[in-house]
């Protein structure tokens, strides 16, 4: 059996995988940096603009809500591909895109194709064995961070050379030649589980009822994903004013930083299995905690923000590869619903901090988000340590 798995989820194959999760994630933010650009030529409001992330950001929820399930009642390796199609006919719509309400129509789309992504993770997941897992969810969620953090700086090159529709024909290209590689070469798994759909999805509650670890990964990730949101949806404007007084694009080269992140996924996926996940959890947001600190203590040094994000990433990533392996441990029968749910908590918990974050920092500044992110990181920690395993 473990040869099987040996030649199933081979180095290439893993490095696929990982490979079109990168790209794949890339499709939710290739269009923040263009919306100057769109706005200019379709003659939109900054409010108008303001739909057009949001509609990739909603589909993308409305997916692990409604799709992600199918990955345990169909196999993988053909939703996968019916998703790569429709990756490539909403980013054509997008390219094509003439009004607001067809731009945003396409971006909703888009952001339900990139369920892809959520239908790689446990697919990889159930290929490899226990002792692998750790590497193999790691190696997975490196691709995922440099893919996040490359998205940005390609959409922007590409737009100032060629224009902001030409960024969604590149998207429809990588989409199609991935969603080729990805039909061609992946293996073709029989799912064991047969439930009508509506059921399927219903079953997420019962899932959620049924167990508790999922209970503890889902609020654990919710609370330290809702610090994270927090520091990155205040960072800029914290660094807009005095001391540093820095302006967008100075303000957005602290996403490099966040490279940081890629390091904590991979030191993570390869200790995991030796450490267990809830101490590999416990450490990262101890770490996590303590770059808020130094974010504070230091909050008007370059320096001191810097040693602090770097904390903040490092600890985020490698809690976030523990609580998935720790989730893919669940259930084998049911790995798409529990990640499923387990997503959905993890981005909701992401927008709750987004918004708190931004509430802090207009009453207290950048010590009240600081104040925040301690808060939820702590309760965090608590929820891991003393819920059952």
């Amino acid at each position: 059996m473990s040869n099987t798995v040996k030649e199933t989820l081979s180095t290439g194959r893993l490095l696929l995988m990982s490979s079109a999760v990168s790209a794949t994630a890339a499709n939710l933010y290739y269009n923040q940096p263009i919306l100057p650009k769109i706005g200019a030529e379709l003659g939109l409001t900054s409010e108008q603009l303001g739909t057009v992330p949001a509609a990739g950001q909603i589909g993308y929820a409305a997916a692990l809500l409604l799709l992600s399930p199918l990955g345990d009642t169909v196999p993988r390796k053909r939703l996968i591909a019916i998703l790569s199609i429709l990756l490539v006919l909403s980013s054509l719509v997008a390219f094509s895109a003439s009004s607001l309400l067809f731009l945003v129509a396409a971006c909703f789309a888009i952001g339900l194709s990139a369920n892809i992504t959520q239908q790689l993770i446990p697919f990889a997941a159930s290929l490899s064995t226990p002792e692998t897992k750790g590497k193999v969810i790691g190696t997975l969620m490196t691709g995922l961070t440099v893919g996040i953090l490359l998205s940005r700086t390609l959409s922007g090159f590409v737009a100032e050379s060629f224009g902001w529709r030409a960024v969604f024909v590149m998207s429809a290209t990588i989409a199609a030649i991935f969603g080729v590689l990805l039909y061609a070469l992946l293996p073709m798994n029989t799912p064991t589980t047969k439930i009508p759909y509506p059921k399927l999805v219903a079953s997420m509650a019962t899932l959620i009822k049924q167990h508790a670890t999922l209970r503890t990964s889902a609020l654990t990730g919710a609370l330290w994903f809702a610090s994270f949101n927090a520091l990155w949806a205040t960072l800029a404007l914290h660094v807009s004013e005095s001391p540093f007084n820095y302006n967008a694009q100075q303000a957005g080269m602290f996403g490099v930083i966040a490279l940081a992140g890629v390091i904590g996924a991979k030191v993570s996926g390869s200790l995991v299995s030796k450490f267990g996940s809830r101490n590999m959890i416990s450490m990262a947001l101890v770490i996590i905690a303590a770059g808020f600190v130094v974010s504070g203590l230091f909050a008007d040094t370059l320096v001191g923000l810097i040693i602090g994000i770097i904390l903040i990433d490092l600890g985020v990533f490698s809690a976030q590869v523990s609580n998935q392996v720790r989730v893919f441990s669940i259930d084998p029968q049911a790995q798409s619903r529990i990640n499923g749910v387990y997503m959905l908590a993890y981005y909701l918990g992401g927008a709750f901090g987004s918004f708190a974050g931004i509430q802090a920092f207009e009453r207290a500044g950048w010590l009240g988000v600081v104040g925040f992110s301690v808060v939820v990181v702590a309760l965090g920690f608590i929820v891991n340590r003393v819920s059952k395993p």
